[in-house]
């Protein structure tokens, strides 16, 4: 579904238009993450283009392990002219990083479970390698 220039559109149609529901939409807008919509005389958000590319940014941002606050960086950055890319650069190599990390966390606590499993019988018998070893 696409739009001409400048339409501007209600939050179902910014909704379908992102993937987002509009509980989110609301959500972004409510703790700052997105440019405030415009509201029409009769209180309705109203939302541009911008507000599209805003919340497709944030989707995106969040899908790769972005935090809302770091999302709202994020839009801030895409909307400052004078950003640099090394800005942006060093907020995802901080998150690969950090993502490596718990890929390293989650992989020693992977073999320490695989050890524990291979280590007990799992039979009808009370002794059990893994209580034991919980149990140190």
């Amino acid at each position: 579904m696409s739009l001409p220039q400048g339409t501007q559109m209600n939050i179902g149609t910014a909704s379908k238009l992102t993937g987002l529901s509009s509980k989110s939409i609301r959500l972004y807008e409510e703790k700052g993450v997105i440019t405030p919509p415009y509201r029409s005389d009769s209180g309705y958000r109203e939302y541009s283009d911008t507000h599209i590319q805003e919340l497709n940014l944030v989707a995106r941002a969040k899908s790769a392990g972005f935090s809302l606050a770091e999302c709202k960086e994020f839009v801030q950055l895409a909307n400052n002219p004078t950003r640099k890319s090394s800005e942006v650069k060093q907020r995802a190599k901080e998150k690969l990083e950090e993502i490596d990390l718990k890929l390293r966390q989650l992989t020693e606590i992977r073999d320490q479970l695989s050890q524990w499993v291979d280590a007990c019988p799992g039979d009808t018998n009370a002794d059990c390698p893994i209580i034991d070893e919980l149990t140190k």
